[in-house]
């Protein structure tokens, strides 16, 4: 084990939470409360506990709300806005706004709705753990079937032996779904398009250069997209 490679993190929080109405009518989705307090409340938590100490947050949708709510933080650490009240830049676009307001290569990168139970190891620990600057332009932190809860895909990705990432081919399954964390090198994000676009043209790049990887999740992993969601994950929660 070694220390977490970086004390920031970038945090997805512009999204308009579709899935989740009608809670996400009146308020976005990381303001959702479960088991008693905001999801993004409970993102905060974790990085707290891992030490991590600087995040960037992008907003977009009831962007008022969020920013309120961030400056009310009961864990003392800083935050940056990265503003997209003008346009939604999807999360490729969002990850590239926000670089100037990142001063750490490399950063962490999670969505503001991520519930999750560590195992062992700490989730951030982990990505520090297998991070390789020399070989490695992102780490994504993946969770097997089993560990992922209310959730019905057919997974995202496969690992070679090595850990290099893979796509599930179509009309197949895959044993590995993504946690949305991961651990990224700017050179990730080098030449990027302009306007909104996703994470997958940089994704599909580092894949062909051999240079996405991944790193397995050792605790459990709530998908909490739904209204219908809530009440189970609350309820692992409480008992995990």
């Amino acid at each position: 084990m070694r220390m977490i490679v970086t004390d920031t993190a970038m945090i997805m929080a512009a999204g308009y939470g579709k899935r989740m109405r009608p809670l996400t009518a009146t308020r976005p989705k990381p303001l959702v409360q479960v088991a008693g307090k905001a999801m993004i409340d409970h993102v905060y938590e974790h990085l707290w506990n891992a030490g991590i100490s600087k995040t960037v947050v992008n907003v977009h949708y009831l962007a008022d709300a969020l920013e309120a709510h961030l400056g009310g933080l009961k864990y003392p650490i800083n935050v940056k806005i990265s503003d997209e009240r003008e346009a939604l830049l999807e999360t490729g676009g969002g990850m590239t706004k926000a670089l100037p307001l990142i001063d750490a290569d490399p950063f962490f990168c999670l969505n503001s709705d991520n519930i999750w139970l560590n195992g062992s190891r700490d989730a951030f620990q982990i990505l520090s753990d297998d991070w390789d600057a020399d070989k490695m332009d992102a780490l994504l932190l993946l969770v097997p079937h089993k560990n992922a809860f209310h959730h019905n895909g057919r997974g995202d990705f496969h690992l070679d032996a090595e850990g290099r990432i893979s796509w599930r081919k179509s009309g197949r399954v895959a044993p590995y779904i993504f946690t949305g964390i991961q651990l990224i090198s700017k050179r990730l994000l080098r030449d990027a398009p302009d306007g909104a676009f996703s994470t997958r043209i940089f994704w599909d790049r580092a894949m062909e250069e051999g240079r996405l990887f991944g790193a397995l999740h050792e605790g459990q992993w709530f998908d909490v997209g739904t209204p219908a969601a809530i009440a189970p994950t609350e309820a692992a929660l409480l008992s995990g």
